[in-house]
């Protein structure tokens, strides 16, 4: 399966498709899934240290390895730093944890995950990691238009990729352009809107796919592809990992994005960065 890519502001070459595993704690599920992953053909593999399986997702990269599926230098490993450790000393701790977790020697992708805490901090701490070549590329997450703006204008090394909700439902092409003026490549999370307004069955996804033979979910994620967007959609189940792979022998119409354009409600139904008790709940929520 050969999957494009993005060239990111430093050359560094990122998949535009990968593998999320959020929501997936269990080790056995988890290093399964992602080894399952792999042998479909996902090089992108993206955790966190909140979502409590960088472990597991360490163990699964580690065997498919020794198996021969893959080489390390062909895989692409994201994880992000949570709000507990965002500070220069906290983000210099929590990026050895999350290291010494996955068991590798350097990291392709660093990222704020919440734009809470001493983001700055983390940030310098981030830019010396970089420069010490112990992650390959850094960036941010959840950083909506005017977050993301003003710590770009702040710092001195640019995010090289801002991870927020984009799918159909909420295609935010204000955000993707602002990010354009930075050298920011967008990627997306729930690129399948965690399952809500019918988008698997949804009439106007389900119609473009039936010109193609593909799925209402692997139009959605391709609308995105053909944006310049990331995508990550997660699965523990092979079959379905293996559709969601099979994005790479058609192209969408301008007037299939259109219409698929059409679907934006102009708002997440998901989280709302804004709110006071998401930001609450949000920094109330720390990694044991």
């Amino acid at each position: 399966m050969n999957i494009g890519n993005v060239t990111l502001s430093n050359g560094v070459k990122m998949p535009l498709e990968g593998f999320g595993v959020f929501q997936v704690p269990d080790p056995a599920v988890c290093r399964q899934a992602v080894l399952d992953a792999i042998e479909t053909g996902y090089r992108l593999i993206d955790t966190a240290a909140i979502y409590m399986n960088e472990a597991a997702v360490g163990e699964a990269i580690k065997e498919a390895i020794a198996k021969g599926v893959v080489k390390r230098e062909e895989l692409f490993i994201t994880t992000k730093l949570w709000c507990n450790a965002a500070s220069y000393d906290g983000a210099k701790k929590a990026f050895a944890d999350s290291m010494n977790n996955l068991g590798l020697d350097y990291l392709d992708l660093y990222l704020i995950h919440q734009p809470f805490g001493d983001v700055y901090g983390a940030w310098r701490a981030m830019e010396e990691l970089y420069q010490a070549g112990k992650i390959r590329a850094i960036g941010v997450s959840n950083f909506y238009i005017g977050r993301f703006t003003e710590f770009a204008e702040i710092v001195d090394l640019k995010p090289m990729v801002n991870q927020i909700e984009l799918h159909p439902f909420y295609s935010q092409y204000d955000a993707i352009e602002n990010m354009k003026q930075y050298g920011t490549v967008p990627q997306a999370w729930g690129p399948l809107a965690e399952g809500k307004h019918g988008i698997f069955t949804h009439p106007v996804l389900s119609a473009v796919g039936a010109k193609y033979g593909k799925t209402a979910a692997q139009i959605a994620l391709k609308w995105n592809i053909q944006r310049g967007v990331s995508v990550m959609p997660k699965s523990i189940h092979k079959d379905r990992m293996e559709q969601n792979i099979a994005l790479w022998d058609f192209t969408l119409t301008d007037d299939d994005m259109k219409s698929i354009d059409a679907l934006d409600l102009g708002h997440s139904e998901i989280i709302d960065h804004n709110d006071p008790n998401v930001v609450r709940y949000i920094l109330g929520a720390t990694k044991e």
